[in-house]
């Protein structure tokens, strides 16, 4: 059959495999051409100097960018990250747990209160000896605790700008093909942050300053001097744990790493953790079926603990002041979470079941300060534990009123009046910042991209017809049977040979018979077919051998002579 039936073969296997694999190719070809369709019908009649594409363009963009803001803000955005927390949720995180976690933290020290009364007393009594309990000392004391919220107000508005700040870099990120455009957007609407970032901070400080403008003693969740000077502080401590409505309930639920596990000293493990009004268990998972240990809160403190050189964890301590084990032969419980934010979660959560933050104090100075108080008398103890009471009952008043009025200030003059801006007045704030034409001019990037996805698209409509063109002008066609090679097994003229595997022997030599004990093979009675024949190879024709030319006879020169070999030389005697 020769070459051109394999040509032939080959190329209609190549055919069948085309028309196969054909559907395939055509359906992603599709899918991509309509994927670029909507991009492309912009790039079609683009020409980069029309003025008209500009200001839609710069419309489409300023109305996208308002769009995208809000939606991080209300959290209905149509991008939704699994990964961490972003925009209105990183606000409403700041809210309900960062900045109530500042205001606790700013709680006082029970010593360190009722030192701060005994001399407002009796500095207010000075020479005299007072019978009755100073009101003057209570206002002293309460204003010196208010004027300490200011801080945290402060701070939760400087969380919520940056915040801000980091939703308006996020949504100018559509804006990346025109960069001078997205540069602008982002300055307007950051300086804009910037000077409501003022307005809040001075609406903030003027809450504190309203506070203590006036000191509403008849506010009816005030307790009063009659009832002051009746609770002791046992009652009081009851009434405080009451008054807040924790209970023994569950405050939160969570794995830390727990570092006190006795693998030489610096074993640590993940635990499921269960934090309640009165005490934290961990359990080994989550179903919470095998219980690990227990450990009551009462008396203890939280304090920040460095990083090792090689941790990337952040980690916490609680521990007793009074340097008793906490937990086995620690000191202290170390516990660490892979983010900052959910330790400061947690510590929020600990404030909340009444575990504080450790007070540094200076060396020397608890009892510089005993010695100068000296002791009380009867009289002055009632008094202090009178002004005590009174100044807890209205402080709860005042950070009950700042955790619900800071937040909603916060949302009022700056995210609300943000979104406002944005949708309002940032397109005017463009039109006047400078020239349109080079504010929309596009990147280098895009303007590369723009050129691809035309030569793309083309590309594409091209394969689609040729694959249209294959598929109409082909037909399939069956593969032909398996060759039969038999018939290319012809005798020759030589005539056939056994198939035995011996040496060949010249024609009229006997066969040699078996050397030694070896006996000849017997033949197979059951095989009744004769040995199959192989056709030998034809043999090579007879031809003479060709004669070597003779030098040409010339009698004149004689035959060179034989060179002989060198005399030895005679040994001397």
């Amino acid at each position: 059959m020769g070459t051109p039936y394999l040509q032939k073969t080959l190329n209609q296997q190549l055919t069948n495999h085309i028309r196969d694999t054909l559907p395939q190719l055509r359906n992603k070809l599709q899918t991509q051409l309509l994927a670029m369709e909507k991009d492309v019908a912009e790039y079609k009649n683009f020409r980069p100097d029309d003025p008209a594409r500009k200001t839609k363009a710069m419309l489409q963009m300023v109305q996208q960018f308002g769009v995208d803001f809000e939606k991080r803000i209300e959290g209905s955005g149509d991008q939704i990250n699994t990964i961490e927390l972003s925009g209105g949720a990183r606000i409403n995180r700041i809210f309900h747990e960062r900045f109530p976690f500042e205001v606790v933290k700013m709680e006082y020290d029970e010593k360190e209160l009722r030192r701060e009364i005994s001399y407002a007393i009796k500095n207010i009594h000075g020479v005299r000896v007072g019978l009755f309990t100073p009101d003057m000392a209570f206002e002293a004391i309460t204003k010196r605790q208010i004027q300490r919220l200011k801080e945290p107000s402060l701070k939760c508005c400087d969380m919520v700008i940056q915040e801000l700040n980091n939703v308006v870099r996020q949504c100018g990120e559509k804006m990346a093909r025109y960069p001078r455009l997205r540069e602008e957007t982002e300055r307007i609407v950051t300086t804009h942050i910037r000077e409501r970032e003022q307005t809040t901070k001075d609406q903030l400080l003027l809450l504190i300053d309203l506070q203590l403008a006036y000191m509403n003693t008849n506010h009816e969740d005030f307790i009063g001097f009659a009832n002051a000077q009746s609770k002791s502080e046992s009652q009081f401590a009851v009434k405080k744990k009451v008054s807040r409505g924790v209970g023994n309930q569950v405050i939160r639920k969570g794995y830390l790493n727990l570092h006190n596990v006795s693998l030489m000293r610096g074993g640590s493990k993940d635990y499921w953790f269960v934090l309640t009004a009165e005490s934290i268990s961990w359990f080994k998972d989550e179903e919470e079926k095998e219980k690990k240990y227990m450990l009551p809160l009462d008396g203890l403190r939280l304090r920040d603990i460095e990083q090792g050189f090689m941790s990337r964890r952040h980690t916490f301590g609680i521990f007793n002041p009074d340097t008793r084990n906490v937990y086995k032969d620690y000191k202290q419980l170390e516990l660490s979470a892979e983010s900052q934010e959910e330790i400061d979660s947690w510590k929020a959560s600990f404030l909340r079941a009444g575990v504080y933050p450790e007070r540094i104090k200076e060396e020397g100075e608890a009892s510089s300060q005993q010695a100068e108080i000296g002791s009380m008398d009867p009289q002055l103890e009632r008094q202090v534990e009178t002004i005590r009471n009174l100044v807890d009952s209205y402080m709860g008043i005042i950070s009950k009123q700042i955790r619900d009025l800071v937040p909603k200030t916060c949302m009022h003059l700056c995210i609300n009046n943000a979104k406002d801006f944005i949708l309002g007045e940032m397109l005017a704030h463009l039109y006047s910042s400078g020239d349109q034409g080079s504010m929309m001019e596009e990147s280098v990037e895009e303007a590369q991209r723009r050129e691809e996805m035309l030569k793309m698209y083309h590309a594409t409509k091209e394969a689609l017809k040729i694959i249209g063109d294959i598929s109409m002008s082909t037909m399939t066609v069956p593969m032909p049977p398996p060759v039969d090679n038999d018939d290319m097994l012809k005798p020759f003229s030589n005539g056939p040979t056994p198939a035995g595997g011996g040496p060949r022997r010249a024609p009229g030599q006997p066969p040699s018979r078996p050397v030694g004990n070896m006996a000849a093979p017997a033949p197979n009675p059951q095989r009744a077919s004769p040995v199959p024949m192989i056709p030998s190879r034809p043999d090579v024709p007879h031809r003479p051998a060709p004669t070597i030319p003779r030098r040409p006879a010339d009698g004149n020169k004689p035959a060179p002579p034989i060179p002989g070999r060198p005399a030895v030389p005679a040994r001397p005697t």
